[in-house]
């Protein structure tokens, strides 16, 4: 294991953040903020309980959630869409690393900056609501597995997309849809059937019953259904960039 070169891959991607703390960091802090003023603060208030929790606290890990999976993509695309636009990819390929040792630099330093944002963002809520968590280390397990998992997934988009729109697509049209239909701001059992029913066919529902179980001890489905659900979404993704370093597709043509 090349460690000297995932750790240079690592510390450059780190760099580029903190030279960018605006758009890396205050920005999707600041918006996720007015969520917890508006949902939280202003409407929570007004609303009732759901399962026994406060409205403002029952958003807070959809809200999480949704920026972390957001966060993610963006975070690992860039990362290496970079690269191929300025053609820096071809010394990385060319460096004696291999693709494991690539991925771990690149996604390693995209789910780093994701869980940063995801502990930020759990500090920024509790000025606006309160709320416990119940199983932290369940927390903190759910945070990274997320942020890893997403992390590959964003690195999949930056290897397809062959130009900047692209890199937005999918978590736009997409990943956001999905979050706010997975129970980010209310529990699917609210729904009638078949809405529930066909609920449970999106992957987002299971990663957001998940970390809120790990808050509240709540959760729509089964916590080890959840768990399953990102490891096989994890193992998915490591499956196609394996594949894409293997074929070499729209990385060395």
């Amino acid at each position: 294991m090349n460690l000297y070169g995932i750790r240079a891959i690592y510390i450059f991607e780190m760099a580029r953040t903190f030279r960018t703390l605006m758009e890396s960091i205050a920005s999707p802090i600041l918006s996720t903020s007015l969520y917890f003023v508006v949902f939280g603060a202003a409407i929570g208030s007004r609303m009732g309980d759901i399962d026994g929790i406060g409205y403002g606290a029952f958003i807070i890990p959809g809200l999480l959630m949704l920026s972390l999976l957001n966060e993610s993509i963006s975070n690992a695309s860039f990362g290496i869409y970079f690269p191929k636009f300025t053609g820096t990819v071809y010394e990385v390929l060319s460096a004696p690393l291999s693709s494991l040792e690539i991925v771990i630099g690149y996604v390693g330093a995209a789910a780093t900056k994701s869980v940063m944002l995801g502990i930020l963002m759990l500090l920024t809520a509790r000025l606006f609501v309160d709320y416990q968590i119940l199983h932290p280390l369940w927390m903190i397990g759910f945070l990274l597995l997320t942020a890893t998992t997403f992390s590959l997934f964003g690195f999949i988009i930056g290897l397809w997309a062959d130009d900047f729109q692209k890199l937005q697509i999918v978590p736009l049209m997409v990943v956001t849809p999905l979050t706010f239909l997975g129970g980010a701001f209310y529990s699917i059992d609210m729904l009638p059937e078949p809405w529930r029913a066909l609920s449970l066919f999106n992957p987002v529902v299971y990663l957001i019953s998940g970390f809120r179980w790990s808050f509240y001890g709540v959760a729509d489905v089964n916590v080890a259904v959840s768990l399953a659900m990102i490891c096989g979404i994890m193992l998915a993704c490591l499956a196609i960039i394996a594949w894409i370093f293997k074929t070499g597709y729209r990385l060395k043509t």
